[in-house]
């Protein structure tokens, strides 16, 4: 299997330092060396909103013409939205995301579908805690209470759209159970990430807290 990798950062600085960049690189590369052949890189600086991708029309091309795959560490390295990543489907050169290597092509609609959903209430969370500091008089920016109420909105966001994802046995199971169960169904962190016994106990936390527990 020949594979084109293609890598995104949002900004000319993390292009330089290498971070987000490097990691990328990483998995598509062992990815890649231990399933076939990557026969061409493209690196985009670019932020995810943008839709005009100049070096992914240049990896797409070099895709066809290789009659290669396109490889990517992760979804939200490509994009968030739905529309973009049906029209890139469109163009006819396959898909291939790191972490989730075996996603079929309605699988990661859905994936990207949920990170959409979840991005837009995300916004309107932050934006409502912040407008409910700014009432109560907290200066916005420079307290560290503005932070957590984003962070907690976040949070109980994240963990309402990842009940419905999890086993009926979740609160039974160890975090490390529960880890390898998400991973092996293709479900990544709000970050796009695997799940480790860590960021699984932040997500039991979140849900333990939630006035809507199911346990």
């Amino acid at each position: 299997m020949k594979y084109v990798g293609y890598y995104r950062v949002s900004t000319k600085k993390q292009a330089r330092s290498g971070l987000g960049l490097e990691a990328q690189q990483q998995m598509v590369r062992q990815f890649a060396g231990a399933h076939g052949e990557l026969v061409g890189e493209f690196v985009e600086v670019e932020s995810g909103r943008n839709d005009r991708r100049i070096e992914l029309a240049k990896a797409i091309n070099a895709a066809k013409t290789a009659g290669a795959s396109l490889l990517i560490a992760r979804l939200d390295r490509f994009s968030r939205r739905v529309s973009f990543i049906s029209a890139m489907m469109e163009k006819g050169v396959r898909l291939v995301i790191v972490e989730m290597p075996n996603a079929t092509d309605f699988q990661l609609h859905i994936f990207a579908a949920l990170a959409q959903e979840e991005r837009r209430l995300i916004s309107e969370r932050t934006k409502a805690a912040l407008a409910q500091a700014k009432r109560r008089g907290v200066v916005l920016g420079k307290n560290g209470r503005v932070l957590a109420m984003v962070n907690r909105a976040r949070a109980a966001n994240f963990a309402s759209q990842m009940r419905g994802l999890l086993p009926e046995s979740w609160a039974s199971m160890s975090y490390s159970e529960l880890a390898r169960h998400l991973n092996e169904a293709g479900i990544v962190t709000p970050g796009g990430n695997r799940y480790f016994p860590q960021s699984v106990k932040n997500l039991v936390t979140a849900l333990s807290s939630s006035p809507n527990d199911l346990t």
